[in-house]
């Protein structure tokens, strides 16, 4: 479950998105509050907020975001368990507040507002909201046994990681099998394995390297491994033709059967490869001279 929060101005505005009834929301919490309407709750909050002038972002405003997967499970009963909790790990609890869910989407998540001023006219102290209100979540999910923010973010990257790992195999194997003479078949190869190459062009019409599309991922060769950056990359791609990809003086391939620049990056490390390579060839030649 992820949390956020803020202190926002913007009572009356807000809360009447969270009671959006098109988004089917319902009403899980509510402490000392007696309204039915978004006009209502606010009156009631300018009430006590009327006692502390001095605050102007005088509304607390959180989101509790379990995981889709959590949200199809949780009632009402403990949806409102949850608001609960996180008040009271916030030091909330005593304050006027409301809460609605909302179900739409298949996002199952609880929009809360807390007046900032307590029955004493005080404000309370909103330092690090952002990151209290996440530590606050993590510790409801832990307590609830839902899946935690810090849970969620773990399965995110071993899933790119085993993204990574596939689509570097990939590329290895067409790089070994089939050794691509240019870059538009090594394109088309690796889109018969269902990874789709895009070229990075920036505005200068200038090749910076590419992504690679796979599975809903989008990555960069870099990202998904240093042998992938560009320039590496038409490294390999040129010693499979026995000959640089570089047809003049001005940096250009062909891609797509278009003449496409080099960024400056890219032509330097193409250059120096191909001054290694001609030293290498003038180094065999005298040898077997």
């Amino acid at each position: 479950m992820i949390g956020k929060g803020k202190s926002i101005s913007h009572t009356r505005a807000s809360m009447a998105y969270g009671w959006n009834q098109e988004k089917d929301a319902e009403v899980v919490y509510s402490k000392h509050l007696a309204g039915e309407t978004p006009e209502q709750i606010t009156q009631e909050f300018k009430i006590i907020q009327g006692q502390n002038a001095k605050c102007t972002n005088n509304t607390l405003s959180f989101v509790l975001s379990p995981t889709i997967e959590d949200g199809k499970k949780l009632s009402a009963k403990a949806l409102k368990e949850i608001t609960e909790k996180f008040l009271k790990e916030m030091k909330l609890k005593e304050y006027q507040a409301i809460g609605f869910v909302h179900r739409d989407r298949q996002h199952t998540h609880v929009h809360v507002y807390v007046n900032r001023i307590d029955f004493n006219g005080r404000a309370y102290n909103d330092s690090f909201i952002g990151k209290r209100s996440q530590q606050a979540a993590e510790n409801v999910a832990k307590e609830m046994g839902l899946t935690t923010a810090r849970e969620v973010q773990q399965e995110k990257l071993d899933r790119i990681k085993l993204i990574r790992f596939e689509i570097k195999q990939l590329h290895e194997k067409v790089m070994a099998e089939h050794r691509p003479q240019d870059l538009d078949q090594y394109v088309r190869l690796m889109g018969e394995k269902d990874i789709k190459v895009v070229p990075s062009i920036n505005k200068s019409n200038r090749l910076q390297g590419f992504r690679f599309e796979f599975k809903g991922h989008s990555l960069k060769g870099s990202e998904v491994h240093r042998s992938m950056s560009g320039s590496r990359l038409l490294m390999g791609i040129g010693e499979h033709a026995g000959k640089g990809l570089v047809k003049n003086k001005d940096n250009t391939i062909s891609l797509m059967g278009k003449a496409v620049q080099l960024s400056g990056n890219i032509a330097m490390k193409l250059a120096k490869q191909a001054i290694k390579q001609a030293i290498q060839k003038s180094a065999g030649f005298e040898i077997g001279y």
